[in-house]
């Protein structure tokens, strides 16, 4: 099958794609820049040159394709620019390019998102922890917002790939799954095990002050849950990999 990755040289779409060309597929991704570019070369794989700005381009891709994997998004305007709500209307604006070029065809677009707490039927993965991080660095505490009870899901992002590989293989058209290996873990213990990793302390970050403090991180306040039970059942997915906390405390994640 010839599948058309956008986000290709991301976090989430460089552990898909060897997923995929491992099982037989032929993988087109996309790069906006030279980087990324060589960055998808190197993987083995067609390099589309183009961004999430290029709607055209975007329909064009896929409609040479079998399916669509959309792993894109513009996290320099979501969280450099502050600006999650333009981001969501660029993701919303390839979504509908993308549907459009497949619409009556038969062929696949698989996407990633997320859904309120408790939500049955919730998919997706934030890459969140390195965001996480790199404010604790920045102001010299590990901070949650009140109690810390919030709670994030969590997928190792080897484990997300497979499930990607096995819903294009074998999910039904409007399947919802959940990427989620972990159905939700307290803000609260991931702070303080950050906390412990940097030697700073895990505190409290009263509500009236989050949006200071965590700027340009609007996920602080998140609550999700995501149970993968169905999901697990309905693919035969099998996460092999660490939960979240367990690849904290391994460390990699604090190396420079």
């Amino acid at each position: 099958m010839r599948v058309f990755v956008t986000g290709a040289s991301g976090h989430i779409g460089s552990a898909v794609i060897p997923e995929l060309i491992q099982a037989g597929h032929e993988v087109a991704g996309l790069a906006r820049s030279d980087a990324s570019a060589a960055a998808v070369k190197a993987m083995g794989v067609e390099v589309h040159r183009g961004d999430l700005n290029d709607p055209d381009g975007l329909r064009v891709a896929a409609a040479e394709a079998d399916a669509v994997i959309h792993l894109a998004f513009d996290h320099s305007v979501a969280i450099g620019a502050g600006n999650f709500a333009g981001a969501v209307a660029t993701d919303l604006a390839v979504v509908q390019a993308l549907g459009d070029a497949l619409a009556g065809t038969g062929r696949t677009l698989i996407g990633i998102g997320v859904r309120p707490t408790g939500d049955p039927q919730s998919a997706g993965q934030a890459r969140l922890i390195p965001m996480l991080i790199n404010i604790a660095r920045n102001t010299g505490v590990s901070g949650y917002v009140g109690e810390g009870a919030n709670r994030w899901p969590a997928g190792h992002t080897l484990d997300v790939a497979s499930l990607y590989r096995l819903a294009l293989e074998r999910a039904p058209a409007g399947a919802q799954l959940i990427a989620a290996t972990e159905e939700g873990i307290t803000v609260r213990e991931i702070a303080e095990t950050i906390g412990r990793h940097l030697d700073i302390p895990a505190v409290s970050i009263p509500a009236e002050r989050a949006a200071d403090h965590f700027k340009g991180f609007p996920f602080i306040t998140f609550d999700v849950t995501m149970p993968d039970a169905s999901t697990r059942q309905f693919l035969g997915w099998e996460p092999t990999h660490p939960g979240l906390i367990a690849d904290l405390e391994d460390g990699h994640y604090f190396t420079r």
